[in-house]
């Protein structure tokens, strides 16, 4: 049978935590299973491959991130993940990549199922410094170069 102790034995057993030891041992306890990679390329290095890189995320139902192209690019991407292709849901992407100034485009319900159906869908990009970019996905010509 278990023995109970008094009152004052289990007290100084006991630890008492002010408000930061709490917050910092939650915040251990949390991430006690995490596993954090930092990459080379993820603090502006060479970006060569490290042996614990991750491997890729599988592609479900042969859907895969798909790549605009857009008309007088300078600097702009445009990418639609298959994460959103799946989901089939309206997004809006900011294409700035390496630009100095952002533009965005909306990809409807039925943008989304043209694209992930192979079909060719292009849009118009918001107007930002008196200039617009059309962002086609699937095209069937080469990109062109400009502005």
């Amino acid at each position: 049978m278990a023995r109970a102790l008094p009152f004052d034995a289990a007290m100084h057993d006991t630890r008492f935590l002010d408000r930061r030891e709490f917050t910092v041992d939650a915040v251990l306890a949390m991430l006690s299973g995490v596993v954090i990679l930092v990459t080379e390329s993820a603090c502006g290095g060479s970006g060569s491959s490290s042996p614990m890189s991750p491997a890729p995320l599988p592609q479900t139902g042969g859907t895969s991130d798909n790549v605009g192209q857009i008309s007088n690019n300078h600097g702009h991407s445009a990418v639609v993940t298959a994460a959103q292709l799946l989901a089939g849901n309206q997004v809006q992407l900011d294409i700035r990549g390496t630009a100095s100034h952002t533009h965005s485009i909306t990809l409807t319900h039925d943008d989304l199922g043209r694209v992930s159906g192979g079909a060719t869908v292009a849009t118009v990009s918001t107007t930002t410094n008196g200039h617009d970019h059309t962002v086609t996905f699937n095209p069937t010509t080469s990109p062109g170069t400009g502005y």
